[in-house]
């Protein structure tokens, strides 16, 4: 059987719901998985017809494009605690939403410092968990994440990094790949240069990439932060499958680069799979027809393969 995803719409006031239309217009969606639409009447103007979600929110009036409000926050909200509902009780096998206003959220009363935290608590997780990227084959996770540049060093230890690179693995497997090759991140400029330029690479980092090893999830590095990347995509057979980055930005500039409009984000770490396109809501082009649907494919087709494999794993 194909596995069922839950799909929400994401921001009404955003390209969400442009971008599920255009998923939902490709024959090749409805071929890969039976999708459970999550989405308001108001805003499903010229979607071809699939199975949608009854819910409350099913009949909240049109929303404003462009615009953060506590309204469309709110909507969020209800709908991604609906989504999550449905595959917590198995009538659906992973979550894709399309992209989410984090402003907006917070006005909605989301008091977390991402969605990766508001739903570690809505599914009542207490593990180590964060958002990995993913650019077709190439997968990061994040030791830090929504924090200030200031504070990286000082929440850093080796507890953490071999979670980051079990995370990853995990992940990598549910995905299909049977032995993922992972590696890690230096902090410092030119991997701290033997302590020239900092010490965390042997204090903290080396030792979780050993500690990780210890636990069945054997990682290389630390390498330095600026060819890391480089050694990833090689293709003569010593690339990587997953990058482990020390903050936000080591792993989100480069992977922007190389794929801003086709990267993905999954919520690691949680019981259930969660997917969406990396980018944001570009309320600049809401409502204009062009937005590009690449990024929400390549979430929703990462959904059906991990909810695949949930469902055979069930």
């Amino acid at each position: 059987m194909k596995p069922v995803i839950a799909l929400f719409t994401g921001d009404p006031a955003g390209i969400g719901p442009e971008l599920a239309s255009k998923l939902l217009a490709d024959p090749d969606t409805h071929a890969k998985a039976e999708v459970i639409l999550i989405s308001h009447r108001a805003g499903m103007d010229g979607m071809p017809p699939v199975p949608v979600h009854d819910w409350p929110g099913l009949a909240a009036p049109a929303f404003e494009r462009g615009v953060v409000s506590q309204r469309n926050g709110r909507f969020m909200l209800d709908a991604l605690t609906e989504g999550a509902r449905l595959v917590s009780e198995r009538r659906a096998d992973a979550l894709c939403f399309a992209p989410l206003n984090k402003g907006a959220l917070r006005a909605g009363g989301m008091h977390h410092e991402d969605e990766m935290r508001w739903f570690a608590e809505l599914l009542h997780h207490t593990g180590p968990c964060g958002e990995l990227n993913v650019l077709e084959n190439l997968w990061t996770s994040r030791v830090t994440s929504h924090v200030p540049l200031a504070e990286v060093s000082s929440l850093l230890n080796a507890d953490k990094v071999a979670e980051a690179i079990r995370m990853i693995t995990q992940a990598l497997r549910s995905s299909g790949k049977v032995n993922p090759r992972i590696a890690v991140c230096g902090l410092n400029p030119h991997n701290g240069d033997n302590g020239n330029y900092g010490d965390e690479e042997g204090r903290i980092i080396e030792p979780g990439v050993r500690l990780a090893a210890s636990q069945g999830f054997p990682a290389d590095g630390p390498f330095p932060a600026d060819t890391a990347f480089v050694r990833a995509i090689k293709t003569d057979g010593s690339g990587y499958d997953g990058v482990v980055t020390m903050y936000h930005d080591q792993g989100q500039i480069a992977m922007k680069l190389m794929g801003f409009e086709r990267g993905v984000t999954v919520q690691g770490g949680l019981p259930i799979p969660i997917t969406t396109p990396a980018h944001g809501t570009a309320y600049d082009i809401a409502g204009k027809g062009v937005a590009n649907p690449q990024a929400m494919k390549n979430a929703f087709d990462l959904a059906v393969r991990m909810g695949a494999s949930r469902r055979m794993q069930a």
